[in-house]
């Protein structure tokens, strides 16, 4: 019973909170105030449910007492969990931040329930068991995500948000396709069922197309290339607290879906969907730096390194062996943190200067001595600067790819990492190093932070530098609970047996047998990279 509320709550607790902001609609005082407290309680209720998936093993509910594959099925795992852990944390950390930067138009205009609806639809996507409902999701994200983008109706924000909006919908109907196709050939869109019926697929051209058509939908969700350009064309537009939510976790869900589908659905001929995979990957981290090397706005800067850094999550998952993937989930735990982070701090930076333009601002090393640490310790850490919690990251994820002999993504990522080093120093001797502006030094005397300002602005920087300070201290325990993780996710028996005990036993040679008998399998999956478990 505790572990049926738990999985459940992630998904009530924004949707209740959204309900009594939209009574409350008419104070904001009281939207803020209840929008903080409802943030903390899913960070709460989230910590709970990865406590008892660390505890108890994976969790299932079959919604309505449906057995699946008929209903409705909820499923948390441990990547699942981290990923909901992950997002109660961020929006926890910017609902404080957005105190002070989110003005009482766009409050008035309803950002607090929007962004619990947002948090609705990301919580829903990393727990559902089912292909249908996680486009159900998918679209509750891109209506709140696209009003949040256009959310106070600037010229900028409109321009971004028709390129956003346009792509997504595009891949939104890509996905839909995908699963009549995909529902059509076996009669299911149940994961752990999909996943059973997949192996058995006679058809292997038709496979390769749905892979195809997945990869498309969840690559356009996740900014991979050549499928990214909406990114950096819309994520510096919109209000900085809701750039730092998209940020962290938007393109993270298009991975997480990734990852799902490449090691549950997807893994019967690895020779083409994962080299392929791996060579998207390389291509992703190649341009991200390359454009963010070629801006001289912060926001454009880190906008451009949300895609270069998914492709290092792409990396681990390509290489398919338990230590890559394990650096990819490393890496997402990573890079959720410090790059929500980097964007609160860009946004302090704006809200001092009246702009994020490289040439405008500067002399913050002085005059901001704390932002400046905050700043230097995030921006080492994406760097992959040892011993910040992007090292780590980057070394498990080196170490994975020497291990799998992929020689030529090991050197593209070392380069890319470089890049991001230099990039990151740029904005480091621009905005910080460099004297200030004469007009920009007037204005910041002239904005001087109250103590409200002071917690509301920096307690979440801080809250979020300390994690990323703390997981390259504690990367051994990090590390094996993302290797626990990666084990799990490359043994798809464990997920089957978990959603649909009682029903399916897996012989070796990968034939299916029915058999309501015994939930026991005795046999094996189609193993990593031709390995065995």
């Amino acid at each position: 019973m505790i572990e049926q509320v738990a999985i459940i709550l992630p998904i009530v607790l924004p949707l209740a909170t959204m309900a009594v902001l939209l009574l409350v609609w008419k104070s904001i005082a009281a939207q803020q105030v209840i929008g903080v407290i409802g943030s903390t309680l899913l960070m709460l209720s989230a910590a709970a449910l990865i406590c008892l998936v660390d505890r108890d093993g994976m969790i299932v509910l079959q919604v309505g007492a449906w057995p699946a594959p008929f209903g409705i099925t909820l499923v948390a795992d441990r990547l699942s969990s981290i990923m909901v852990m992950l997002a109660g944390l961020m929006v926890f950390a910017v609902s404080i931040y957005s105190l002070v930067m989110i003005d009482d138009r766009r409050v008035d205009f309803g950002f607090h329930p929007l962004v619990q609806l947002l948090l609705m639809g990301v919580c829903g996507a990393f727990l559902t068991g089912d292909l249908f409902n996680l486009y159900v999701w998918f679209e509750v994200m891109l209506i709140a995500s696209f009003v949040l983008l256009t959310l106070g109706g600037e010229r900028g924000q409109l321009e971004g948000a028709i390129k956003y909006v346009t792509l997504n919908l595009i891949s939104s109907a890509v996905f839909l396709a995908a699963i009549g196709v995909i529902y059509a050939a076996t009669g299911t869109l149940n994961m752990a069922d999909l996943a059973v019926k997949l192996r058995s697929f006679t058809d292997d051209g038709t496979v390769s197309v749905l892979a195809m058509l997945f990869l498309i939908a969840f690559g356009t969700k996740a900014a991979v290339f050549p499928l990214f350009f909406w990114l950096p064309a819309s994520y510096h537009t919109p209000p900085v607290a809701v750039s730092a939510i998209f940020a962290g976790l938007l393109t993270k869900v298009g991975v997480y879906s990734l990852i799902r589908a490449f090691t549950l659905l997807f893994v019967t001929d690895l020779e083409f969907t994962h080299n392929l995979l791996l060579l998207i990957a390389g291509l992703t981290m190649v341009t991200g730096v390359l454009g963010a090397m070629a801006q001289s706005e912060i926001r454009r800067i880190l906008s451009f390194h949300i895609v270069s850094q998914i492709g290092y999550m792409l990396m681990g998952l390509a290489l398919y062996t338990p230590l890559a993937l394990a650096g990819s989930i490393f890496y997402i735990i990573h890079h959720i943190v410090v790059k929500t982070n980097l964007f609160l701090m860009a946004g302090i930076i704006e809200r001092r200067f009246g702009t994020g333009r490289l040439a405008e601002i500067g002399g913050l090393y002085r005059s901001a001595p704390v932002l400046a640490t905050l700043f230097f310790l995030s921006a080492m850490s994406l760097a992959g600067v040892p011993p910040l919690s992007g090292f780590f990251a980057k070394l498990t994820l080196i170490r994975g790819g020497l291990e799998a002999e992929g020689y030529a993504i090991v050197v593209v990522a070392l380069a890319v990492s470089l890049l991001t080093l230099f990039s990151m120093t740029k904005i480091w001797a621009e905005a910080f190093w460099k004297p200030a502006p004469e007009d920009a030094a007037t204005e910041t005397s002239q904005n001087p932070y109250t103590m409200f300002e002071r917690f509301s602005l920096f307690g979440p920087t801080l809250l979020l530098v300390t994690i990323t300070v703390g997981i390259g201290v504690m990367a051994g325990p990090v590390m094996n609970a993302s290797m626990a993780t990666a084990e799990q996710l490359l043994d798809p028996d464990i997920y089957i047996q978990a959603v649909l005990p009682d029903q399916y036993l897996i012989e070796k040679e990968g034939d299916l047998l029915i058999d309501d008998s015994t939930s026991e399998p005795h046999g094996l999956l189609p193993s990593p990279r031709g390995e065995t478990h």
